[in-house]
């Protein structure tokens, strides 16, 4: 039976990591731009990065207010999944072809290169479980929150639907 106490420390666990993973695309695409030219992909990753490590941050209470705030969370968590995808697409495309070391941004080891992807594609994992266990938070709250409803029985005692009994 799931129940939001298995629910909320697996949603509090995806969120730290995934606010873990996109400080740290943050970092290193920021040594990026500082180290070298600035393609659209890197910029694209930084700008990413940065609003996710703003508008994640309601997500570390929702799973203590699993209402209204769950919902406006699972938006982002949708709208961000998406950005990250493309931003790990961009990264594959950049780190991936041909000579990982001259590719954007030249000069830098392909080490970190490809740990900033593997960082992406983390941040992109972690927020699309996080929309799973956000739908799953709120439907075992719902569940487990909903009025109960006493069984009715028919007149003659036995269900509802049940024949009646001639004597």
């Amino acid at each position: 039976m799931l129940s939001s106490t298995v629910t909320r420390p697996l949603q509090l666990l995806t969120r730290v990591m995934q606010w873990s993973s996109a400080v740290i695309v943050m970092g290193i695409t920021s040594y990026f731009i500082h180290k070298g030219p600035r393609g659209l992909s890197i910029k694209y990753q930084e700008i990413i990065a940065v609003m996710s490590v703003v508008f994640f941050l309601p997500a570390f209470v929702s799973p203590f207010m699993p209402t209204a705030l769950s919902k406006f969370v699972l938006l982002i968590d949708v709208v961000f999944s998406y950005l990250w995808l493309t931003a790990f697409i961009f990264a594959a495309q950049d780190y991936n072809r041909h000579n990982c070391f001259y590719r954007a941004p030249p000069g830098i080891s392909c080490s970190k290169k490809k740990a900033n992807e593997a960082f992406i594609f983390l941040t992109f994992i972690f927020t699309f479980i996080g929309m799973f266990l956000e739908v799953l938070g709120l439907w075992a709250y719902r569940r487990e929150h909903a009025p109960v409803r006493e069984k009715t029985a028919g007149a003659h005692g036995g269900p509802a639907d049940a024949p009646v009994a001639t004597a």
